[in-house]
């Protein structure tokens, strides 16, 4: 059975992600961003899917397994701790158990990548998903990072 992996994209380019992911060997990517929506280029549902389609990776978008809104400002507010008991009682809804079926299954055939937003794993949402399915599946986890953008790295010290 292939390992799951997992990426956020903060901070990166989307050919970096993709770059990545290839490197990776992922064949599909599992978005799990309850909004597939990014100012960021590239990082939008549609062109996600078309350029991840040129690199020969699949893309489904999995929505139930997003956090909910309060989750999502809590993590934003700096304070990643109170969104993991919003996203597990989340996780308790009927859609959120069959996305999260759906997930398990497609892992199951074909190295997956979990993909959302925060580069940090042990900050999102992501982390809980991987285990909820390794708890099952037996997968090892791998988590991917991307590089960084130049127009995201620190500047460098005044000489």
């Amino acid at each position: 059975m292939p390992d799951l992996q997992t990426i956020g994209y903060e901070g990166c380019t989307i050919d970096s992600v993709i770059r990545t992911l290839r490197d990776a060997g992922t064949a599909l990517l599992i978005d799990v961003r309850a909004v597939a929506a990014s100012r960021k280029p590239g990082f939008s549902k549609r062109q996600l899917a078309a350029a991840l389609d040129q690199a020969g990776i699949g893309y489904v978008h999995l929505q139930g397994l997003g956090t909910p809104k309060p989750g999502r400002d809590a993590v934003r507010a700096g304070h990643p701790e109170r969104m993991v008991p919003i996203f597990r009682e989340h996780m308790t809804s009927d859609r959120a158990q069959a996305e999260l079926a759906q997930a398990k299954q497609l892992a199951r055939e074909r190295r997956a990548c979990l993909l959302c937003f925060e580069r940090d794993h042990t900050t999102c949402h992501r982390r809980l998903i991987a285990e909820l399915i390794s708890d099952e599946t037996g997968q090892p986890v791998q988590h991917l990072l991307a590089p960084l953008s130049a127009s995201s790295l620190p500047a460098p010290p005044p000489a």
